[in-house]
């Protein structure tokens, strides 16, 4: 196997296809390449090329900042600079610190972090499942405790990431080699034509988040330990203009926006799942107390 070390963004994203992919921070990728479930010609280290740190949105170079103005951060940031930084909306600052391990947070990226794989068990032991190009969910006919509720007509697996839901929670936009787009379109339902969970391109990279300002903003947690466990459901809600916003994790094979409590009633649950329904909703209800006092 190859390491490339591009010097540009250009540099990076045409040397990614063909077999190679994009390597940052590696607690991701490197597990995957090591048990064989991702397999690559090169490895293109993007770590000093993709934008890394925090910017109030739209004042770089001015001495003044209004407290309303957003942040932008960038993909290379790392998930320990953001749990602390006071620029951050509290749910991403507490979604960042509940992800995982101090190690891997000092290591994982922002950007990295938004495309890890699903947790689900049948794909990580490489069952023929429906995202490795098989004609079945092994979870819907075996164990399934940590799976799907929402959006799980072909694959029950339950998206891991608890930056992603708050991000979509808080509005965030990605702006990516190719294009700007919502944080929650970077996400897709897997078809019959396409397994894919996300919309990007195999040579598109993440470069930069763009969190507008709220008025207030939480994210809960359930799992199954006290710490650096993933999320079985988590919940962000965030307000701003009267409106609140509310995302889950752990519920869908993406980051999943709930309209409001009661759409939790057009949860699909499997049968070892339906104990997640309940969780949710206590959550839900929790979220948008404190969301509401704090606003």
């Amino acid at each position: 196997m190859e390491l490339l070390r591009p010097e540009s963004v250009d540099a990076a994203t045409a040397a990614l296809g063909n077999g190679s992919v994009a390597l940052a921070g590696g607690t991701e990728l490197v597990p995957l390449l090591r048990e064989g479930i991702v397999r690559a010609n090169a490895l293109v280290e993007i770590a000093d090329v993709v934008p890394r740190g925090i910017d109030v949105k739209g004042t770089r170079g001015q001495t003044e900042v209004s407290p309303r103005a957003g942040v932008v951060i960038g993909a290379g940031t790392k998930l320990a600079e953001l749990e602390v930084d006071p620029q951050i909306p509290a749910a991403l600052r507490e979604a960042c610190r509940l992800a995982a391990s101090p190690q891997l947070r000092a290591m994982g990226t922002i950007g990295g972090n938004l495309l890890q794989a699903t947790r689900c068990w049948y794909w990580r032991l490489q069952f023929p499942c429906y995202l490795h190009g098989g004609d079945r969910c092994h979870a819907k006919e075996g164990a399934h405790r940590e799976h799907a509720i929402f959006g799980n007509e072909l694959c029950a697996s339950a998206h891991p990431s608890d930056p992603a839901a708050a991000l979509v929670a808080l509005g965030a936009s990605a702006r990516t080699t190719k294009r700007k787009l919502p944080v929650a379109e970077l996400y897709r339902l897997p078809t019959e034509d396409d397994r894919s969970l996300t919309t990007l391109e195999a040579d598109e990279l993440i470069l930069e988040l763009e969190v507008p300002s709220v008025e207030a903003s939480v994210y809960l947690k359930a799992m199954d330990r006290r710490k650096w466990a993933f999320p079985l459901v988590g919940v962000a809600a965030a307000s701003s203009a009267g409106e609140i916003r509310i995302a889950l994790s752990g519920v869908a094979p993406i980051p999943w926006t709930l309209e409001s409590p009661d759409t939790l009633e057009d949860a699909t649950p499997l049968p070892g799942t339906a104990y997640k329904v309940e969780i949710a909703l206590a959550l839900v209800r929790r979220a948008l107390a404190e969301v509401r006092a704090a606003g």
